[in-house]
Parts: structure tokens; C-alpha cells; sequence
């Protein structure tokens, strides 16, 4: 198993403009087969420290689209790797895009669950300024406690997300 050293940063704002890039890519590749392309994940969030990769999702109809979905991202270079044990969100890896910051691609179809939960959190954490500087806290202290063992890095950070997901009823 390769261990990777965790990484928080401040907020960036390039971030934005890296995400736009991945997003105009993908545009192109997909056409009328995503119906959005959703930056999600902390680096989506004004303020929020976070590692440096940028969280995606398509977001398609439903999953009759997943095969031409599929078929079109790997003409980019993008690998499907199925949904990795959370329903609802199909994963994709890549070799050889040194021209896009580091990012995670999922695809969603419109009623995912999964989606539903990343879109809720970004949009309460964009309006809840007092929320983002607390949890740019815990994974600051969250990655200084546990550099090299993500498993722990996320253990440390999900009763914070557990609890956001219960106010906004998730």
C-alpha cells in the first residue's frame, strides 16, 4: 500500500480557474451528456483550507447515459473504475493531464444520493462562513495529527461532517 503525506492548504484562489479548466475539458469531450459539471469538495469552497485537488461531478440523466459517458471520457484519457463501493457516484482515474491541477472525477446520475450530499454540504458551507473556518481548523489539525494515514484524516473530520449533514437533514 502507498502511503501518501496529507496535505492542507489555505484556501486558493486558483482553485477556481484550475476547476474551469477541467470543466471546459470536459465540456467539450461530453456535450449534451452532462447535464452539469459540478466543482464540489473543499477546494469548491471560498475560504475552506483543503488538500489541493479538485473534487468533480458530471452529473448525467440517469444511468442509461453511463456507457456513452463512459465511452467519451475514455477517448480523454480518463479510466472508469466503477463506484468503488459508494453507490451513485462512479469513479474515473487518469494518466498523463500534467496540463490540469489534480483532480477526482466522479459521474452522478441527476438523483444520486451522493450528489445530493456533496451539493448540500458546498452550498451550506459557501453560506456559512463561522462553519468554514471551523472545519478549515480540524483538517488543518486533522493533518498535522495524521499526515500519513487518511484513514484517520477522515475519522478525525466526520463528526463535523456528520453534523452538518444532520442540520441540513442528510
Amino acid at each position: 500500500m502507498i502511503t501518501k503525506h496529507i496535505v492542507v492548504e489555505p484556501f486558493d484562489e486558483h482553485w477556481r480557474l484550475d476547476f474551469l479548466k477541467i470543466q471546459n475539458e470536459l465540456t467539450d469531450a461530453l456535450g449534451q451528456l452532462a447535464i452539469s459539471i459540478e466543482h464540489v469538495g473543499s477546494t469548491s469552497v471560498q475560504g475552506l483550507s483543503a488538500k489541493p485537488i479538485i473534487d468533480i461531478d458530471v452529473v448525467i440523466k440517469d444511468y442509461n447515459a453511463l456507457k456513452d459517458t463512459i465511452s467519451a471520457l475514455e477517448k480523454i484519457g480518463y479510466q472508469y473504475e466503477g463506484d468503488l463501493g459508494i453507490p451513485g457516484r462512479e469513479a474515473f482515474r487518469y494518466d498523463g493531464k500534467d496540463h490540469l491541477k489534480k483532480h477526482h472525477l466522479y459521474v452522478c446520475p441527476a438523483d444520486s444520493p451522493e450528489l445530493k450530499r456533496h451539493i448540500a454540504f458546498r452550498n451550506y458551507l459557501r453560506t456559512h462562513p463561522d462553519a468554514v473556518r471551523k472545519y478549515s481548523l480540524i483538517k488543518e489539525e486533522g493533518a498535522k495529527k495524521y499526515p500519513d494515514d487518511i484513514e484517520r484524516y477522515i475519522e478525525y473530520k466526520s463528526p463535523f461532517i456528520e453534523g452538518i449533514y444532520s442540520e441540513i437533514g442528510i
